[in-house]
């Protein structure tokens, strides 16, 4: 690894900075070692620090300014938000409770071995695409400030509101969103044929068990094969939300291409989601550090750009984020802005002390707030979310 001490001041685009001069957990960065991509970025690095360790082995003299999003096919919809999250909030969380009921009821179904209504799911997924298509801050709010039920209801309702938000943020058709929606709610459905001591295990699975339960996802494949007026492609993408970039993954090995964007997606927002939720067998973990995960595994097994452009998506401090800011308060992240990833808008809920706020305090850190002491508002950590312990509807009648 061949590393250079360089000043901030002759800091360019495209290197990687492997080493601060001044511990990571000093800083709002997430990742300890980046390729410097932003102008934000680079203005945070010359607000803290005097020098940086570059890695010339990692660095990318090619990058532009900023990251370039994929390429989109031509008349590509250019989506803008229609409602404040505020306004839209009613609106999400009746789609949200209705999509929440069409996956409650086709569950019921198959575990009855009856044949799920696929109707009712499409018009739950149509009301969850309209929403997301007008402000998709509302529904990722919801999804992560709601209390969890059932670990099956809750991952597969969260995964289809990441995959539909992600889907909006690349540009793709209004088909496609709903096709990811959709996707997302019936791609684990086959876990119901599944003992449910293997799915509910604590300790680490026999081999007998991990093939049992790797099973899930030909089940689901042919729960959807069975029910009549699902989209056409549903049963055949159910099966690639566990394939891996470079083949390591189930049922079949694929790699690469041969996995394609809309299984690339679901693999993607179903790590997230499911590394983020707690499982039987694992603690959650905090939005960062999952992010953190899901990049140190772009290119190995994911595929690099999408979730490059998923951090993107949802931005380094996810809406619904518990933060902790350098004042000892903690606040929910609401808000953010394109251009300044990290430093998203904040309703803060907890004084410093812990204590519940009232009224509670909204806090936009791209304007430079400062404290008494004069030092400017910043983020020091994220948290497991739900630590807030607040809802979404509660938030905005504050």
């Amino acid at each position: 690894m061949l590393k250079k001490n360089v000043p901030v001041g002759q800091l360019r685009y495209g290197m990687y900075v492997a080493e601060l001069d001044r511990p990571w957990t000093d800083t709002p960065f997430v990742f300890q070692g980046f390729v410097l991509q932003t102008e934000e970025e680079l203005e945070i690095l010359k607000s803290l620090c005097k020098w940086v360790l570059v890695d010339e082995a990692l660095s990318e003299p090619h990058r532009q300014h900023a990251l370039k999003p994929l390429v989109a096919p031509r008349n590509a919809p250019r989506y803008q938000v229609q409602v404040a999250v505020e306004r839209e909030v009613e609106r999400a969380t009746l789609a949200h409770g209705g999509t929440l009921s069409a996956l409650h009821d086709a569950l019921k179904a198959v575990r009855a071995n009856q044949t799920l209504d696929a109707g009712s799911v499409a018009q739950a997924v149509d009301a969850m695409t309209e929403s997301v298509l007008r402000n998709p801050d509302a529904l990722m709010l919801l999804s992560r400030l709601r209390e969890k039920g059932d670990y099956a209801h809750s991952h597969a309702l969260d995964t289809a509101i990441y995959m539909a938000c992600f889907g909006r943020f690349l540009e793709l058709s209004v088909a496609d969103i709903a096709l990811l929606g959709y996707l997302g709610l019936m791609q684990d459905i086959g876990k119901l044929r599944v003992p449910d001591e293997i799915l509910r295990k604590e300790e680490r699975l026999t081999p007998s068990e991990v093939e049992q339960a790797r099973r899930h996802v030909r089940h689901s494949a042919d729960i959807l094969n069975a029910t009549p007026d699902v989209p056409p492609r549903l049963a055949e993408l159910a099966l690639l939300h566990h394939e891996r970039h470079d083949g390591s993954g189930y049922p079949s090995g694929l790699k690469g291409a041969q996995i394609g964007m809309i299984g690339s997606i679901a693999a993607i927002a179903d790590t997230f989601d499911a590394l983020t939720s707690p499982r039987p067998y694992a603690h959650a973990v905090s939005p960062s550090a999952a992010l953190s995960m899901l990049y140190k595994w772009r290119g190995t097994f994911f595929d690099a750009s999408l979730v490059e452009q998923f951090i993107r998506c949802i931005g380094i401090f996810p809406l619904g984020c518990v933060v902790e800011l350098n004042s000892g308060e903690l606040g929910i992240v609401i808000g953010q802005h394109s251009e300044r990833r990290l430093q998203p808008r904040v309703m803060i809920v907890r004084d410093a002390a812990g204590n519940p706020l009232k009224p509670q305090k909204l806090l936009d850190l791209s304007r430079g707030h400062k404290l008494a002491t004069g030092e400017v508002y910043r983020i020091k950590r994220t948290l497991e979310y739900g630590k807030a312990g607040i809802s979404a509807e509660a938030l905005f009648k504050a």
